[in-house]
């Protein structure tokens, strides 16, 4: 009895921490669309990037006391429980995002719905003096809650948020609340009015060894170019980090990087979080350079300092990417643009399971079998690191890169 009264306990806070995601992510993704219509408006906001994103910068510095390390603070404190989230995140990651997108920066938006989840879940935590493994859980469902929310997908969030600890034993202890979270955040959101972009696969090819084939090819690509982003975003943050040690001084010249970018490659398609890029990756077949180009502003973005998150982008590398290798292929370019979704976002996070899971909940369990193939191929593609530094390899990971 004492067991069941726990574990209803945990649900029945999985249950308040969805709420609290939810309503964040809703007034997050409000605020979100409003700052992008209002970029995509009136073009010389792109000039203030530099300074809006040193200015983010120097609040962080100034305010922050941890908030700066983001997703890898709130993995970190679940892993080891060595300090505390700041309550401040929730504001300074909601404002440093909407900072980033009014100005042109290329990035996502997961980030924040996790970083808000995490640090409101914290808050909670502490609030009702719950006990250090009920607050850990807390803020695994800060993590399903914020995913789940903010992207439409409930059941790929709570995965998401388990599947990023290598489903530990707290993982599975964490599993219930974590998708009440999900779900409770999920319809809380909907319940706001928030509405969520849908894009169809089209007609799936036939289910054959030559078709697996194709897939298997394309999915090396996935995983290869997943790997080249994160090298990407981890050289270039140190080595701007070592010519420009100051935050500020950072993402004032990343500013300057982004904009001159946009003179070179003549287009801001690539700024923000690259939806029409996206919405064109499933009507026909994208440039060959689109998916690198789009890898290449977020790298600048995210390595300069700027606020958001990665997901969204990588939705957007792994769609164009797709959709231009379908003409290479003899494959529809909806379908590899469907699998290049899920499957570059899930071989980065090192979140395969999710990412297959989310395939289904967006295009449905018809393109089960194709997005097992993408999206497991690609994470044996996609290197030893991923996008989140704090994150502990799998064991499969740990196999085949011994490091």
């Amino acid at each position: 009895m004492k067991k069941l009264m726990a574990v209803f306990k945990r649900c029945l806070l999985g249950a308040v921490i969805g709420i609290v995601c939810g309503s964040a992510s809703a007034l997050f993704l409000f605020g979100l669309e409003f700052v992008t219509d209002a970029q995509s408006s009136n073009g010389w906001l792109l000039w203030f990037l530099p300074f809006g994103g040193a200015l983010i910068s120097f609040i962080y510095l100034k305010a922050g006391r941890g908030a700066d390390r983001g997703n890898n603070l709130i993995i970190e404190q679940i892993y080891e429980r060595k300090g505390t989230i700041p309550l401040r995140m929730a504001p300074l990651v909601l404002i440093g995002t909407w900072t980033t997108h009014l100005f042109g920066g290329s990035a996502g938006r997961e980030g924040t719905a996790v970083q808000m989840g995490g640090s409101l879940s914290e808050w909670v935590g502490e609030r009702l003096k719950l006990d250090h493994g009920t607050r850990q859980i807390l803020l695994i469902c800060g993590i399903s809650g914020g995913f789940g929310s903010i992207f439409g997908t409930p059941l790929a969030g709570a995965l998401f948020s388990l599947e990023l600890l290598v489903f530990t034993s707290l993982s599975f202890r964490a599993a219930l609340p974590s998708l009440i979270a999900s779900y409770v955040g999920h319809y809380t959101a909907l319940t706001w009015g928030v509405t969520h972009a849908h894009y169809k696969i089209g007609l799936l090819p036939m289910l054959q060894l030559g078709t697996i084939g194709k897939v298997a090819a394309a999915a090396i690509a996935f995983g290869l170019a997943a790997r080249v982003f994160t090298m990407i975003v981890r050289r270039l943050k140190a080595l701007l980090s070592r010519l420009l040690p100051h935050p500020a001084l950072r993402s004032f010249a990343g500013g300057w990087i982004i904009i001159a970018l946009v003179a070179i490659t003549d287009t801001r398609e690539y700024l923000g979080l690259g939806l029409p890029l996206l919405e064109q990756s499933f009507s026909e077949a994208a440039a060959p350079s689109a998916f690198a180009l789009k890898g290449l502003f977020t790298a600048v973005t995210l390595s300069a300092g700027f606020q958001g998150g990665e997901v969204t982008p990588l939705f957007v590398i792994g769609a164009s990417l797709g959709s231009a290798l379908s003409k290479l292929l003899l494959l529809t370019a909806p379908f590899l643009a469907a699998i290049g979704m899920a499957a570059v976002f899930s071989s980065a996070a090192n979140t395969p399971l999710a990412g297959v899971v989310m395939g289904i909940e967006l295009f449905g369990i018809e393109a089960a079998p194709y997005l097992l193939a993408g999206c497991g191929i690609a994470y044996l593609f996609s290197g030893h690191s991923g996008i989140y530094s704090s994150q502990r390899k799998g064991k499969i990971k740990s196999f085949i890169y011994r490091k």
